[in-house]
């Protein structure tokens, strides 16, 4: 596993869910109609990651891949992104909520989803971002998932179940998100998330990166990123493609200004910009 923490490094992700994720959305309403954007933003995105010479991993819905069209799919929009230099990561097959599914769907999915991309880029897939970005079950950290305790009840897909189906499929990488007990007290006292850096871990083999950054370009995420500059590790920052327009931290305007300011520190050696194949050995 190569650590380049000496470095300080950012990790940008686009969650790239097209109408797959909003059919699925577990937000206030059911599902949504976001599927279009996804599109059309992420064309202005290709063009503002070429304008500041940084390359992201886009996790991308396997189905989208396969021949059809938006606002489900655009193989070619995937090709082309990957063209541009960037890595494709799995989001799962269809954006399943994956502490809810038993073994065999759990591999189906994660098995779908690679070789739907695989076959798309030409190239191999050794990434995973899990779909909604919820923090996991995951014991040896102390983290407690109360939602997949309560829905997934009896069998539940923690993150080490995860990790080891991620090696038995073929993966290598994942981005993870847990929040310790005492993290989460201290947050509570507080009043403020902690976006401290992080550190490569081994879970079951795979290597991982835990989110570490609240969606999206606002404040806290370039407090993290100027906190890495000076104390080394990674910045781990994700946002949607579909919200590139929406009022809130993901719009362009917050992207362009974290994207200045990344330069800048880039310029001057005091941050580098890796995506996932770079750090996974």
């Amino acid at each position: 596993m190569a650590d380049s923490c000496q470095i300080p490094s950012v990790l940008l992700f686009w969650d790239y869910d097209t109408q797959w994720g909003a059919d699925r959305s577990r937000g206030p309403g059911g599902p949504k109609n976001w599927g279009p954007l996804e599109f059309v933003n992420t064309e202005r995105l290709l063009e503002l990651h070429a304008q500041y010479a940084i390359k992201a991993c886009f996790a991308v819905v396997g189905a989208a891949a396969l021949p059809g069209e938006r606002p489900y799919h655009d193989p070619d929009q995937i090709r082309r992104i990957y063209a541009a230099g960037h890595e494709i990561a799995s989001h799962s097959f269809r954006h399943e909520w994956l502490p809810g599914l038993d073994r065999l769907a759990l591999l189906e999915t994660l098995t779908r989803s690679k070789d739907a991309l695989e076959q798309c880029i030409g190239a191999p897939v050794l990434s995973f971002v899990p779909p909604y970005n919820q923090p996991w079950d995951y014991i040896r950290a102390l983290s407690i998932s109360v939602s997949e305790r309560r829905e997934a009840r009896k069998y539940r897909v923690d993150l080490e179940h995860l990790c080891e189906a991620l090696g038995e499929t073929g993966y290598r990488f994942c981005r993870i998100a847990y929040r310790s007990l005492p993290g989460r007290f201290l947050e509570k006292i507080t009043g403020r998330r902690r976006c401290r850096p992080v550190r490569l871990e081994r879970i079951a083999g795979i290597t991982c990166l835990r989110l570490n950054t609240p969606c999206g370009f606002g404040p806290q995420t370039v407090e993290a990123v100027e906190h890495v500059s000076r104390a080394g590790g990674y910045v781990v920052i994700y946002a949607h493609p579909h919200s590139l327009s929406a009022e809130n931290p993901q719009n362009e305007r917050y992207l362009i200004q974290l994207m200045e300011r990344v330069k800048a520190l880039r310029q001057t050696g005091r941050l580098s910009v890796v995506q996932p194949r770079d750090i996974t050995a």
